[in-house]
């Protein structure tokens, strides 16, 4: 459906959003933690970083933590931070100019899936996914 660096981005702010860490976090740990490859972490936070979702502090104390409240985080947001906003606006198949005047073979159901899922994706937040995870009741690793 998405990227790995989306699925990663995502597993990494709702891990940060459980709560169990104080202050910033290093890299290293969480990529532990969700047993995810940290050099690739490491640049999917960057771009998290950048867009203004994570605050990142250097230094033996550094690391990374949330810029903002969970529960104003969703994960259509985190999606497009990362993988840009094609999945909710382009043609599943890629051809440009597809719509209503010229669609594809795919176009009238896939219009309809992409709008529940963005509807969806604005929907869920990280809080909710954060809070399924304290409750035990959702896994962030493999």
């Amino acid at each position: 459906m998405f990227s790995n660096a989306a699925q990663y981005a995502l597993r990494a702010v709702a891990h940060l959003g459980v709560g169990d860490h104080d202050g910033f976090v290093p890299v290293r740990v969480v990529a532990k933690e969700l047993e995810i490859p940290p050099t690739f972490l490491a640049k999917v936070l960057k771009q998290l970083v950048d867009t203004g979702f994570l605050l990142a502090f250097r230094g033996p104390t550094g690391g990374v933590k949330l810029a903002r409240p969970t529960q104003e985080i969703t994960v259509r947001q985190i999606v497009e931070a990362v993988d840009g906003p094609e999945l909710f606006t382009e043609c599943i198949l890629g051809l440009p100019g597809c719509g209503d005047r010229a669609p594809c073979p795919m176009h009238d159901g896939w219009s309809v899936v992409r709008t529940q899922l963005a509807a969806e994706f604005d929907r869920q937040t990280i809080e909710t996914i954060s809070e399924s995870c304290r409750n035990g009741s959702l896994r962030l690793t493999p």
